[in-house]
C-alpha cells in the first residue's frame, strides 16, 4: 500500500503564489510517478500535471508557465509551486501517485482557495 501525505494550500488573493507538497511512503517502486489533480465546485476533476521520478514533467494547458513541478526522490516527496494564481484555480488539489506495482492513489486533497 501506498500512503500520501500533503500540506500546503490554503487561501491566497489573485496573483498570489502557494506550494504544496506531498509525500509517499510505503510499498512503492523508485521509478513512479506523482502529481496532482484538481476538482473546482461544480466541475469534474482534471489532472493538473505529473512528475515522473525522472524529471519528466507534463502539464494542463491553462496552468503551464505558471505551476512547476519538482521532487525530491530522497524524501519521496513531490511539489506543485503555483504562481499568479487566478481565481478559477480554486479547487480540492489531490496528489497522486503510480508506479508499475500499485495503480494511481490520491492523497486527502488540500484546498486551495484564490480570492479576487
Amino acid at each position: 500500500q501506498v500512503q500520501l501525505v500533503e500540506s500546503g494550500g490554503g487561501l491566497v488573493q489573485t496573483g498570489g503564489s502557494l506550494t504544496l507538497s506531498c509525500t509517499a511512503s510505503g510499498n512503492i517502486l523508485n521509478e513512479n510517478t506523482m502529481g496532482w489533480d484538481r476538482q473546482a465546485p461544480g466541475k469534474l476533476s482534471e489532472e493538473v500535471g505529473t512528475i515522473s521520478s525522472r524529471g519528466t514533467t507534463t502539464y494542463e494547458a491553462s496552468v503551464k508557465g505558471r505551476f512547476t513541478l519538482s521532487r525530491d526522490n530522497t524524501r519521496n516527496t513531490a511539489y506543485l509551486h503555483m504562481t499568479n494564481l487566478k481565481a478559477e484555480d480554486t479547487g480540492l488539489y489531490y496528489c497522486k501517485f503510480s508506479d508499475r506495482r500499485v495503480g494511481a492513489t490520491w492523497g486527502q486533497g488540500t484546498q486551495v482557495t484564490v480570492s479576487p
